[in-house]
């Protein structure tokens, strides 16, 4: 089976990493990062490559109709259409959808441009903290969870007046802080079935404990010992069965990747958001951990034939992603910025035994010269071991080698999970 995967970035890396070990793999555009037996097309649009199957990575083509026009011309894609790809495209149908299918998530309500005084007055409703988010694409970094008033209200006046995120922001969504544990839930949707793959953490802030602005994700671990089989199985039946029937009853078939982010609160799972595609970094986490043909099961989602496919299965390992950050990541990343400690393949020079570097923001001046910065996440160390403790251990060690200046990157990924505290390296980011 030839595979044609769109995007540049770590998930896309991971996709064509882990749908290589059984498929014809090509990229489009790709990154230098990508070797062997990867194919990458930096230059050919994704309509002239004749693949089997389609699997489109971000989420900007996904809004803007890429699946659609694929499967226009026949073709199968991994991908849902504009209509579903809305669920991301606007926070404000997210929410509006998932009131009508009934799926619990945080109280809301949203605001444009000429509502500036209603939202203040909104946040005085809400026990904070309190959550500000743009209503369109802002790459991850559209959300802000405040702690005081005075922060949500600058907020509010910085995404509606268009100087923080331009028109994504001007239409916003204020939200309730919800408190408990995160979970990232990716599910397999094919138009009527949905099929649950491992559970994962990620970490959303830049720096250790949390602290300092969100980001696209700085890291990430799977499977979450905490969150069990019964356990995805109610997650499912809250925040996923009831949606897919939402998406069916209003003629939409979604076929692709729906990511479920979930607070696990006190009173019971609630959705933060939906995404149309896999997470990035729990696709570094995920991915890897398939026992099966990632190509078939895929193939099987675009044809809508999840029943005619076996049901996913994983090694019973544990991975842990550790992303690394150009300096000024997220406001200002720098550029250019030559990196040391890798491979001509651009995989670590520790060489650790199931580790594996997948690229998400790098460039490459010539085919075989020296890897540099070329994005705000640059790197995701990923490793799989027996447990998430050796994981952890290993993907640190493939990461100590790497570096660039003012390079970013959180030494507790995965260190409070039960099992999983090794030392990191000290004194290094």
């Amino acid at each position: 089976m030839r595979v044609c995967v769109v995007g540049s970035g770590g998930r896309e890396h991971a996709l064509a990493h882990v749908l290589a070990r059984t498929a014809d793999v090509v990229v489009t555009p790709g990154n230098p990062g990508m070797a062997s037996p990867i194919t990458v097309m930096p230059d050919v649009p994704v309509e002239e490559i004749e693949a089997d199957l389609y699997v489109i990575g971000p989420e900007a083509p996904l809004v803007a109709g890429l699946a659609d026009r694929l499967r226009g011309q026949g073709r199968a894609v991994m991908g849902p259409g504009a209509d579903g790809a809305l669920l991301e495209g606007s926070k404000a149908f997210m929410k509006e959808i998932l009131d009508a299918a009934g799926v619990p998530t945080a109280r809301f309500a949203t605001f444009d441009a000429l509502e500036a005084d209603e939202a203040r007055a909104f946040l005085e409703t809400l026990p904070g903290p309190w959550v500000i988010k743009t209503d369109g694409l802002a790459a991850g970094k559209g959300v802000l969870v405040a702690r005081t008033l005075d922060e949500a209200r600058d907020d509010v006046t910085a995404k509606l007046s268009g100087a923080a995120f331009g028109d994504a922001g001007r239409h916003i969504v204020i939200e309730e802080g919800l408190v408990g544990e995160e979970c990232s839930l990716l599910v397999l949707c094919d138009g009527t079935r949905a099929v649950p793959l491992v559970p994962a953490q990620d970490y959303k802030r830049i720096g250790d404990g949390d602290v300092g602005p969100n980001t696209g994700g700085m890291g990430a671990y799977a499977p979450m010992p905490q969150v069990g089989a019964r356990d995805v199985e109610r997650l499912l039946d809250a925040a996923v069965h009831p949606l897919v029937e939402e998406l069916r009853h209003r003629g939409i078939d979604y076929r692709g990747v729906l990511y479920a982010g979930l607070m696990l609160t006190p009173d019971g799972p609630k959705v933060i958001e939906y995404n149309v595609r896999f997470g990035d970094p729990e696709a570094q986490v995920v991915l890897p951990l398939l026992a099966c043909d990632a190509a078939e099961l895929f193939l099987a989602v675009a044809n809508g034939a999840l029943d005619e496919a076996d049901p996913p299965a994983f090694s019973g390992d544990a991975a842990v992603c550790v992303v690394m950050a150009s300096q000024g990541y997220p406001e200002h990343p720098h550029t250019g910025d030559t990196i040391e400690g890798l491979l001509p393949s651009g995989q670590s020079v520790a060489r650790v035994e199931g580790a594996t570097v997948f690229h998400a923001g790098t460039g490459r001046h010539t085919h075989d010269g020296p890897f540099h910065t070329a994005g705000g996440r640059v790197l995701g160390v990923t490793a799989v071991a027996p447990t998430l403790g050796a994981a952890r251990e290993r993907a640190y060690a493939a990461a100590a080698p790497i570096d660039w200046e003012g390079m970013q990157m959180r030494f507790d990924i995965a260190a409070s999970v039960p099992g999983a505290t090794v030392r990191a390296r000290e004194g290094a980011g």
